[in-house]
């Protein structure tokens, strides 16, 4: 059971599947180009799915708990930026530079909303205020994850990272097909619940056009010239370091803080996630034939955060309803 946690899901395997299609095959020329319109289109429709999906009801059910909100907010856009550039020392004798430019984009995306959900309800989380948060931080990184990479991606890098001005791009790929999602959710609100699985599949599938597309464009660059079998190693050690650091400080803090114990699990699992839907279509807008070469990271710590939150997740939901989350290293099936 433990080994099956640990597996890749089956997305994450599409998406290695698409890796290696785009190395043996990668689009050039004009198929590139018509390819590049055809990501643009699956951008749109991938966030004005997340516009449509959104439930006002639940983010009014949980947007009363400010503070909780908060703790998530402080922990995606204020500590994971922070851990970025503190660890620079560290993480420079771990992966090339272009890599940790993948890492300090990573550090800026915000809060992924299915899992971070689902792991908070599994866990006996708060999930009306998951629900708020993890939507808000989706909605709020749209805006706020371009001007956290102009400000500190772009001093690590000496060309290709977009500026301020890329905000109007993200507006136009991004926030309006988001609104416009939302705006038409009580026309197709029904129609949309009612097609979970078929929706999921469109969902998906956007973000693999998008990395075959970014990916091409990164095996034409030379990637796997660049890359090597200890860079790899590398940067899955400064992932797992990022969660590690990310898990240790949302639980000690939310503890000292007095959150209750529903509330902790959903800083948590809201806190320490990055969204890779959000990021991969974020990389194409800001960094655009870089792209394949950012989202690497991106696409390692989904792997990774599913694989450890799924293992958390389930022991502290297989507490009892009066049994308390205990402080402790020592009780690994409860929380910290």
């Amino acid at each position: 059971m433990m080994l099956r946690k640990l597996m890749p899901d089956k997305f994450t395997l599409a998406l290695v599947c698409t890796v290696v299609f785009a190395t043996l095959l990668p689009c050039r020329g004009s198929a590139a180009t018509a390819f590049n319109w055809l990501t643009d289109a699956a951008i749109a429709v991938l966030f004005f799915l997340h516009g449509a999906k959104l439930s006002r009801e639940a983010i009014v059910a949980g947007a009363t708990n400010w503070k909780l909100h908060a703790a998530v907010f402080c922990s995606t856009f204020v500590l994971f930026p922070l851990l970025g550039v503190a660890l620079h020392p560290v993480l420079g004798a771990f992966v090339q530079p272009w890599l940790y430019l993948g890492v300090l984009f990573l550090c800026t995306l915000p809060s992924t909303v299915q899992s971070s959900i689902a792991f908070t309800s599994m866990a006996k989380g708060n999930v009306p205020a998951a629900v708020c948060s993890a939507s808000a931080s989706s909605l709020i990184g749209i805006f706020l994850t371009p001007a956290l990479v102009s400000l500190i991606v772009s001093n690590h890098a000496s060309g290709g990272v977009s500026s301020f001005s890329t905000v109007g791009d993200i507006v136009l790929q991004l926030f309006v097909p988001f609104v416009a999602g939302q705006l038409l959710r009580p026309v197709i609100g029904r129609w949309i619940d009612a097609r979970k699985e078929l929706l999921r599949i469109v969902d998906q599938g956007s973000i693999v056009l998008i990395v075959y597309v970014a990916f091409s464009e990164a095996v034409n660059e030379g990637i796997w010239h660049q890359l090597s079998v200890s860079s790899l190693l590398g940067i899955v050690i400064v992932n797992v370091i990022l969660l590690a650091l990310a898990l240790v400080v949302t639980t000690y803090a939310s503890k000292w803080l007095g959150f209750s114990d529903e509330d902790r699990v959903t800083i948590i699992f809201c806190g320490s996630k990055k969204s890779m839907a959000s990021g991969i279509a974020m990389a194409k807008v800001l960094f655009g034939t870089h792209a394949g070469l950012i989202v690497l990271p991106v696409m390692l710590f989904h792997q990774i955060q599913l694989m450890t939150c799924s293992v958390l997740a389930q022991r502290w939901g297989s507490r009892t309803n009066a049994e308390p989350l205990r402080h402790g290293p020592a009780n690994h099936a409860k929380l910290q």
